[in-house]
């Protein structure tokens, strides 16, 4: 495989992955396919093979250069240090090689909104590839992730093969967000597609139900969320690495906040009219919140602030609390 160079959308802090091509279909199935369908019906299924023929089996299969400074991440993400070194455990085995990045499933198990979609925005960040969110609790088929077939009015393919054909790497971060809500029925498993994607072996010749061609799905980087493991099929949870994420301690809680209050002023041009640091009280009121509410009572101070023509947000500023909806419990 030819390496090349690949400037991703990451923290400039990070150096340049290392990108390798690899092909995640083989063309003349797509080909013997395409030949094969009648010369009338079946438009989708017809367009979506000449969309892969159009646009190839390669994708970039991205790594780190060397194993990244992840202090920012420690830092950002405090309560998350086990899932955070079983990464960069990965990531060190990936080097020196031409070996591609092969992280194990993991399974992020802890109470809502303590930020574990936020952790996987981050790893996918990090290791320089795109990130595919997938929502069970909204989920209102089980071909979701597999497709559904073609012999169905509207079907279309599933997440794994839009992630890994529309999508620009071979290895994308793959989040299935509250798996423990998916429901399963008697006619469709919506979990059923996970007992082969998650086995490296199997996941290279993942068959998506539409589609019908085999699909390489074994460099994808799987993060499952959940809030309730007894709700998890057993064969799935052995597949995977659990870390239980607890909710952060108070401290922890107003790191996440400065480091949250930093990065908010900092990506925004009317940032610079704003004080560097925040003020302690502020900083002991967002601890009271759940991480995945903390940027959005920060947007509300900042706005609040800027109404008054202060530099600073006062703790009048941020939105009121009384309703008690949106706190997370701390560990003492």
């Amino acid at each position: 495989m030819e390496t090349r160079s690949l400037v991703p959308h990451q923290s400039s802090s990070l150096k340049l992955p290392i990108a390798n091509m690899r092909s995640v279909f083989r063309p003349h199935e797509v080909e013997r396919k395409l030949a094969k369908l009648p010369a009338r019906d079946h438009e989708s299924l017809r367009t979506t093979y000449e969309r892969m023929l159009e646009r190839g089996p390669e994708r970039f299969q991205v790594k780190p250069s060397g194993i990244p400074d992840m202090a920012h991440l420690y830092g950002e993400l405090p309560n998350f240090t086990d899932a955070l070194d079983d990464v960069r455990r990965h990531v060190a085995l990936s080097q020196d090689s031409r070996d591609g990045l092969e992280v194990t499933p993991m399974l992020l198990l802890g109470p809502p909104g303590i930020g574990k979609t936020h952790f996987a925005r981050k790893l996918a960040d990090l290791l320089g590839t795109g990130m595919c969110l997938v929502p069970m609790s909204s989920m209102t088929a089980g071909w979701l992730l597999s497709g559904a077939s073609s012999q169905w009015k509207g079907a279309k393919p599933g997440k794994v093969f839009e992630a890994l054909v529309d999508g620009q790497y071979a290895n994308p971060v793959i989040v299935v967000d509250e798996i423990d809500k998916a429901s399963a029925d008697a006619q469709y498993d919506p979990l059923g597609a996970m007992y082969s994607l998650l086995e490296h072996d199997t996941a290279g010749a993942f068959v998506d139900e539409f589609a019908e061609v085999a699909i390489d799905a074994s460099q994808v980087i799987w993060i499952m969320t959940a809030n309730d493991e007894r709700l998890i099929p057993e064969p799935i949870l052995n597949r995977m690495n659990v870390f239980e994420v607890e909710a952060p301690s108070f401290d922890m809680a107003r790191a996440i906040a400065r480091n949250l209050y930093t990065s908010i002023r900092g990506d925004h041009g009317w940032g610079a009219r704003f004080d560097p640091e925040p003020r302690e009280d502020v900083l002991d009121q967002l601890a009271e919140l759940a991480p995945r509410d903390m940027r959005r009572a920060l947007m509300t101070g900042f706005g609040n602030a800027r109404l008054e023509s202060r530099e600073e947000i006062l703790v009048e500023d941020l939105p009121k609390s009384g309703s008690g909806k949106g706190k997370v419990g701390f560990v003492q």
